[in-house]
């Protein structure tokens, strides 16, 4: 591996220590807030006078800007796969701080992620060495990346326009749909910007070229985009179904604009690229297994609806008491205070 893979390589894993650690943080400040207050599950906001949670936001912008910084130095096709252990560091300190039970197929969900990424670790391909910003704009301005930036951007008009209002509510994949395309996009964008300013900080000024301000407005735009259908997602449809789902179609599509725009593939031969899908497929079956078995316990299937019924809390139940049902499986759901007073009584 060469010097820079290496520095993206331990900022990627930086980030994803940090980003999953802060996801943990986050939920023990909202626990916290949530039994001295009105919990953030049915409107409240106590949990922004809790320090415990704000030690948590700032553990996450800690990672994303180590994230950021690893894209300036390593090529996509290496630091986005790597998100996935994030998922593995929040699964493992959820078991460990919030005794969260890790079913046994959990355990290997992370392993399988643990080996498919070493596995593109051990074959990424080398960084191209880039002295200009005009040098990514030159390849950001190719047939090839114009093309399939018209296409990324022409469909997420469409599924925003005409699927959004008709289909938003019902169908999981219009909202991660736009969240992956426009995803693809910012990716391509924040390591242009972060090889600006690499650049910058080792003393050649690229803040001159109007090249970087125009690869910085589109970085903010596309986040802002993202993120909106990102919490609509998240808002209407299951974290469980979700996250793996925008794991796959993010990343697929990121590796794909940077294959295209960076030319990753040109510095590899067929051996090294087919391992590397290889480690990629490998990384999806573990996200998706551990994602599957979050909620199982004893061996029992988890029964979460896709669709969280509305004024549900993330964990599937109802703040006011009533019991639900789920959408799969007909099964009825008690929430946690209807099962007390059952019990009680």
């Amino acid at each position: 591996m060469s010097a820079d893979n290496i520095k993206g390589l331990l900022l990627a894993l930086f980030s994803s220590l940090f980003i999953g650690a802060s996801f943990i943080v986050k939920k023990k400040g909202l626990k916290k807030a949530g039994a001295s207050g009105v919990r953030a599950g049915v409107g409240g906001y106590s949990y922004l006078l809790e320090p415990l949670w704000w030690a948590g936001i700032i553990t996450m912008i800690v990672g994303e800007v180590a994230n950021f910084a690893a894209y300036a130095f390593a090529p996509a096709i290496l630091v986005t796969p790597l998100g996935a252990l994030s998922i593995i560091i929040s699964a493992v300190l959820a078991h460990i701080m919030l005794r969260e039970k890790l079913h046994i197929f959990g355990i290997l969900g992370c392993i399988l992620c643990v080996v498919g990424s070493t596995t593109i670790v051990l074959h990424a391909p080398p960084e191209g060495q880039i002295e200009s910003v005009t040098e990514v704009w030159d390849l950001a301005t190719e047939p090839a990346f114009l093309l399939y930036a018209a296409v990324v951007l022409a469909a997420a008009f469409v599924l925003i326009v005409r699927f959004v209002p008709q289909y938003g509510q019902t169908h999981i994949m219009v909202y991660i749909g736009i969240c992956s395309l426009v995803g693809s996009l910012s990716v391509m964008s924040v390591k242009a910007l972060g090889i600006a300013l690499k650049l910058t900080f080792s003393g050649m000024n690229q803040l001159v070229y109007p090249q970087t301000w125009v690869f910085s407005f589109v970085v903010i735009s596309c986040i802002v985009t993202q993120m909106n259908y990102l919490n609509k997602a998240l808002d209407t449809f299951n974290t469980a179904v979700v996250s793996p789902i925008y794991y796959t179609m993010f990343t697929s599509l990121t590796i794909l604009a940077s294959v295209i725009m960076f030319k990753d593939w040109d510095r590899q031969n067929l051996t090294q690229i087919v391992t590397e899908m290889c480690g990629f497929v490998t990384i999806l079956s573990g996200t998706f297994l551990l994602h599957k078995t979050k909620d199982m316990v004893d061996g029992l299937p988890p029964h979460l609806p896709i669709r969280l019924p509305k004024h549900a809390d993330e964990d599937g139940f109802s703040t006011e008491g009533i019991p639900l049902r789920s959408a799969a499986d007909g099964i009825p759901l008690k929430s946690p205070r209807a099962t007390d007073s059952f019990r009680s009584s």
